[in-house]
């Protein structure tokens, strides 16, 4: 069956989570979650952010290594009262005070007889006589049928105890509010950046019978290639098994043009005037050169990453001939700032001269910034 829910990216699927916990936490609505979604298109991700963002401790259990009696507990016989009591598991959060989150992971791929159990958590928060607190928070994922992944179709007992959202891949999404804050390898994000359409690929390997595809935890995973694999040769065939020969083909030559390239750290220590012969020569350099700054930027580092940023718009010569430097810079401030306001740098980014004069340029051409 299709999952008939309006599909959302992995970033507002986050917004609508962090907004259920606050209204649990008032006591207005009392929820359990379903995120659908194809393999790898970050579905864990979304809900260790979630626990991350409300400091709660996560509770992750795969439901197809568990049996029924994983989440009921054991028996024992309590020889006074002449009854069986059930040892509560550990794996299911018992803190009133801490917020929890306890997350079902592949609901969809649970074995039939372990569904009954679920339903309990799911609907009345227990399982037999475990109760969860009110400062539990429920959220279970999957995968269909339809995903090329192992999985049963949702029975309508189960469908209806759930609010059910449809994560779909978004590259800009994924982009601006996953990888800059991972700060995965500036290779992938400013590849990435020019070809959104390899961000997910998994309809489009499914069709031609091929098993490997592209998805936002293969990119990740080739991120953590690039920075732990210095052997060219070797890490091209770590790729390729990763993200398929054909996205492998185009990649590598992205990656071998922003290896070329003066890094971040290089360049902020320079004096100013001598950085514009320094600056990447290439599209897809600057690109990569922004999502590494933002990745880079701190207290320490904010005032030379503003600088860097804003004068991308001032470089000049044939080789810089053409480009969108404006819309790059503005592009690079839009990260920068976002960065600035999760980190606690607004205000040392309010106090940059270099900001104010960039933005009192876009102020003076009509676009307020």
């Amino acid at each position: 069956m299709s999952v008939n829910a309006s599909p959302v990216s992995a970033g507002n699927a986050l917004a609508t989570l962090l907004e259920a916990w606050s209204a649990q936490s008032r006591g207005d609505l009392t929820a359990s979650w379903m995120l659908h979604g194809k393999p790898g298109v970050g579905k864990s991700q979304i809900v260790q952010q979630l626990a991350d963002r409300i400091g709660a401790k996560l509770f992750d259990l795969r439901l197809t290594t568990i049996e029924p009696q994983d989440l009921r507990g054991l028996p024992y016989y309590d020889h006074d009262q002449k009854r069986t009591v059930w040892y509560r598991p550990e794996d299911l959060p018992n803190s009133p005070d801490e917020p929890s989150v306890l997350f079902l992971d592949e609901l969809t791929a649970a074995a039939p007889t372990l569904q009954p159990t679920v339903y309990g958590l799911l609907q009345e928060r227990r399982v037999g006589r475990h109760v969860l607190p009110d400062s539990v928070f429920i959220v279970a994922a999957g995968n269909t049928v339809d995903d090329g992944a192992i999985a049963y179709d949702m029975g309508t007992a189960l469908s209806d105890r759930l609010i059910h959202l449809e994560i779909q891949a978004s590259a800009k999404d994924w982009l601006e509010n996953y990888a800059v804050n991972r700060s995965l390898h500036p290779a992938v994000t400013a590849f990435l950046r020019a070809r959104p359409d390899l961000l997910e690929t998994t309809e489009t390997a499914l069709r031609k019978g091929e098993t490997i595809a592209c998805t936002p935890r293969s990119w990740e995973r080739v991120s953590d290639i690039l920075n732990a694999v210095p052997d060219r040769r070797v890490r091209n065939v770590m790729i390729a098994g990763t993200i398929g020969q054909s996205a492998a083909s185009e990649f590598g030559p992205v990656v071998d043009e922003i290896a070329a390239n003066t890094s971040v750290a290089d360049l902020i220590v320079l004096p100013r005037n001598k950085r514009p012969d320094a600056y990447p020569k290439t599209l897809n350099g600057l690109v990569a050169l922004i999502y590494a700054s933002i990745a880079l930027a701190d207290k320490e580092t904010l005032q030379s990453i503003i600088e860097v940023i804003a004068d991308i718009r001032r470089l000049s010569g044939d080789q810089h001939a053409g480009m969108p430097l404006s819309e790059l810079t503005t592009f690079g401030f839009e990260l920068l700032i976002s960065k600035a306001l999760d980190t606690e740098l607004e205000e040392a980014f309010a106090q940059s001269q270099v900001y104010a004069e960039y933005a009192a340029e876009r102020e003076a051409t009509g676009v307020v910034y």
